[in-house]
């Protein structure tokens, strides 16, 4: 074998060479590492419908904590908001979310924006899913456009109040969001045309919430208030009412069994995803539409 041999005044520059060399193979594999550990991260964040793009970072979940701090440094993980990435594998965006903590509020608001008190703030509550919640995601006029999922936006889900306060404070678990994707895939695979759903109601927050309040109207304990519940319609072309689902030429309840019906097959197919499913008329503000939420057990009610 021929013997290679480097002159004295060249060693320095192959030495150089060869640790750049090593320095980059090191950083290549340190990035197909953080690619594989982001994208196994990600993927069980995008739900049971594929469809998630924002999920809440907590304690308890380590991985996802180390990929925040890569990505966005230590501050990022003491610091709430919402700190969007690149899905490599997806190539499509998906948000990380820390949330401000509940004990944050005082005096019922988070800096100018008005919570109210909520249910276990005053009594002991009936079950565990009437605990407060554990935190909100904060809201800017820069970053409410954030896709939640595929078809919704964190603004689709904000209390209809306060219009001109920012930041706005909201409360929202992915369980309903995944749940929404889920009933729009269960439509659309049985040939109803379903582009996109309404929501005439998301969150709303306790004090917003009082104010309906009374017989007929809304539950004191409201599932809105918890981040899981949605009013929603179909309405593809528009002009804020329900369309014509079963197509037999009117706009009515009918139009709304179709979605509770799709509500039982999705709940039937993913057992943890069940909740509750309201059925409500059309009046002079709004046509029929439909409650879901996703409150951990089974209920079922018309309204009137």
């Amino acid at each position: 074998m021929p013997i290679l041999l480097i002159s004295p005044h060249f060693r320095w520059l192959v030495a150089a060479l060869f640790l750049l060399a090593a320095h980059s193979a090191g950083a290549q594999n340190e990035s197909i590492d953080s690619t594989v550990t982001t994208t196994r991260i990600v993927e069980p964040m995008r739900g049971k419908s594929g469809k998630l793009r924002l999920g809440v970072v907590r304690d308890s979940f380590p991985l996802a904590i180390g990929v925040l701090q890569r990505l966005f440094g230590d501050s990022a993980v003491r610091r709430p908001g919402i700190y969007t990435l690149e899905d490599s594998a997806a190539q499509v965006p998906f948000s990380l979310v820390r949330l401000i903590p509940f004990s944050s509020k005082e005096s019922g608001r988070v800096g100018a924006y008005r919570l109210g008190r909520w249910p276990a703030e005053r009594r002991q509550p009936r079950s565990e899913a009437y605990v407060n919640p554990e935190g909100f995601i904060e809201v800017t006029e820069e970053n409410q456009q954030t896709r939640v999922s595929e078809h919704f936006r964190l603004s689709d889900f904000l209390t209809h109040n306060q219009r001109d306060v920012w930041p706005k404070y909201l409360v929202l678990r992915e369980a309903l969001i995944d749940k929404l994707e889920l009933i729009l895939d269960d439509l659309n695979a049985r040939g109803i045309n379903a582009e996109r759903f309404s929501i005439l109601s998301g969150f709303r927050t306790p004090e917003y919430n009082a104010k309906g309040v009374r017989r007929g109207g809304r539950a004191k304990d409201s599932r809105h208030q918890y981040g899981d519940a949605a009013d929603i319609f179909v309405d593809n072309n528009g002009d804020g009412r329900m369309d014509d689902l079963n197509r037999d030429g009117r706009v009515n309840t009918r139009d709304a069994m179709v979605l509770i019906e799709a509500v039982e097959r999705v709940e039937r197919q993913h057992p943890e995803l069940v909740g509750g499913a309201g059925l409500y008329r059309a009046n002079a503000s709004h046509g029929p539409f439909i409650h879901v939420d996703v409150r951990g057990n089974r209920a079922r009610w018309k309204q009137g």
